[in-house]
């Protein structure tokens, strides 16, 4: 047999290209150089070290942000597979701050006639946002569970595209993130529109906001029903960003209304208002052109501004309709390690936090408070419910229902599945039509979820749960403490007259999702 034809005899002339590139040329790995061929698989298994701890070597409870389990139910709702557990639960239960749900020994059964029986996935916020500022155009959310802010350009076309059309069938809103909307955003549902400090669709070229822009842009999408103005977000509060202008097409830039020719900087900090009057009256000035009920958004550290708000709101009687709680667990957003890890509170505390704030100053009726950071789970939404929150974001929950599968790409623009990246190539595995029905199953199964066990506890709405009713493990010889006495208040209780009287509301939202369920 030819020499020059054996498989062997070309892996051995690259093997000694490798040695010598490894030895006499390259002089930046040392593990390379000393150990030249098997140095090479060392950098291989190290790349591909977060695939192999999630599927080999990680069990179904341990790995973070999300564990096998959490992924799994996810996937499985989102097939409309099986996503039933046998054999009892593999969770310790002494591990602190394990949620138990206490449930009635009679809970509440809905009549033959109650929607819950026409669709188990409806189920509207039982506040509207807006009503008590008298905004021209009050907004009850269609679903108590919608979907985060997350930008098109940190997700991928057609990625927003498949999470937006999803939202049309469930009926939940879709927040734009701090990219503005694009026309991934406008296929049916509704859509909060997110403000960040650059100002992205509402600015001029300099920068600057243009309140004009702002009203064009919500006179020509009545999709849009509300404005969330960010302060912060959970995976880097405190922090701007920058897209770099290799990354910038013509559609971005339109969309962002930036120019193509230089990088695109998001200040760390808003330049329309620095203080707590001037930011209300930013709310107001918005609120009052655009007629729409407006809100911040805010990952959450020191608490004396946020005692200032309440303050003002209160002798004032404006500021905003409602308020995002963005927990330091939230991480969409690539962001240094030191600020994803320890710059703000976890969800519990945060919202904890602020939420007795306002219920000292006697805003929590009149506040419709929003909760994100890791809640797309029944158990936790519903602890988030207990605490005082009206309605749930959710963003990593959303991405893996339409296939992210936690590989931590987001930052590098290589994510394998095509949903947080550019490359077209990627994105060309994503089938729109099938990734909006995974959405819309997962949606569809976390609020039927949500509803049963809030049923299992006596009540119609998950609103009605009380933080008496999910108590705590402390970690202490199988102590367990509700949360009312583990956060230190009681909610205020939300006037609530019926599953009946949400679906009869002149201002709720949903409309394309209402005409299809004929609700």
């Amino acid at each position: 047999m030819n020499i020059l034809s054996s498989a062997w005899f070309w892996i051995a002339i690259v093997a000694i290209l490798v040695i010598i590139r490894d030895v006499f040329i390259q002089k930046s790995h040392t593990i390379t150089h000393n150990f030249p061929i098997v140095g090479h698989f060392r950098y291989w298994l190290e790349q591909i070290g977060p695939e192999l701890r999630q599927y080999i070597v990680a069990n179904n409870r341990e790995e973070l942000p999300f564990n096998r389990q959490e992924r799994s139910w996810i996937y499985a709702s989102s097939k409309n597979e099986n996503n039933l557990q046998g054999f009892g639960t593999d969770q310790d239960f002494s591990s602190p701050g394990y949620i138990f749900i206490k449930n009635a020994m009679m809970g509440f059964n809905p009549s033959k006639n109650h929607l819950y029986h026409k669709n188990p996935g409806v189920l509207p916020a039982a506040k509207v946002i807006g009503l008590y500022h008298k905004r021209a155009k009050p907004f009850r959310p269609y679903s108590i569970v919608n979907i985060s802010g997350m930008s098109y350009g940190s997700l991928s076309a057609k990625a927003v595209e498949s999470l937006n059309k999803g939202a049309l069938l469930a009926g939940c809103y879709h927040n734009t993130g701090e990219g503005s909307l694009s026309p991934y955003h406008q296929n049916g549902a509704d859509v909060m529109l997110n403000i960040g400090t650059a100002y992205f669709g509402v600015r001029e070229l300099d920068g600057r906001f243009s309140m004009d822009k702002l009203k064009q842009k919500v006179e020509e999408n009545p999709c849009i029903k509300a404005i969330e103005l960010k302060l912060s977000q959970g995976a880097k509060p405190g922090k701007g960003g920058m897209l770099p202008k290799s990354k910038i097409n013509k559609e971005i830039a339109e969309i962002r209304h930036i120019p193509m020719d230089q990088d695109a900087m998001s200040p760390a900090f808003h330049s329309e208002f620095s203080t707590v009057p001037e930011m209300v009256d930013f709310i107001e000035s918005m609120a009052t052109e655009t007629g729409l009920p407006v809100g911040v958004k805010s990952a959450i550290g020191k608490l004396e501004q946020w005692e200032e708000l309440a303050a003002y709101m209160e002798k004032h009687g404006k500021g905003p309709d409602f308020i995002t709680i963005d927990g330091g667990e939230g991480g969409t957003g690539a962001a240094p390690h030191a600020f994803a890890d320890h710059v703000s509170m976890p969800f519990t505390f945060a919202f904890a936090k602020v939420y007795q704030i306002f219920q000292r100053h006697n805003l929590t009726n009149k506040i419709f408070f929003i909760a994100s950071g890791k809640l797309g789970f029944p158990e936790k939404a519903l602890m988030a419910f207990a605490m005082g929150a009206d309605s749930i974001h959710i963003a990593r929950e959303a991405m893996m229902s339409i296939g992210c599968i936690q590989a931590q790409k987001c930052h590098t623009n290589h994510c394998p599945t095509g949903i947080a990246t550019s490359n077209k190539w990627l994105q060309s595995g994503i089938d729109v039509t099938l990734k909006s029905e995974r959405y819309y199953r997962y949606h569809y199964t976390l609020v039927k979820e949500i509803a049963e066990i809030t049923h299992a506890c006596g009540y119609e709405h998950p609103t009605q749960m009380t933080m008496d009713d999910i108590e705590w493990s402390m970690g202490d010889n199988n102590r367990t403490m509700a949360l009312s006495k583990a956060l230190g208040y009681t909610k205020t209780e939300t006037a609530y007259a019926g599953l009946e009287e949400l679906v009869k509301c002149p201002h709720l939202g949903g409309l394309n999702a209402r005409k299809r369920l004929s609700l």
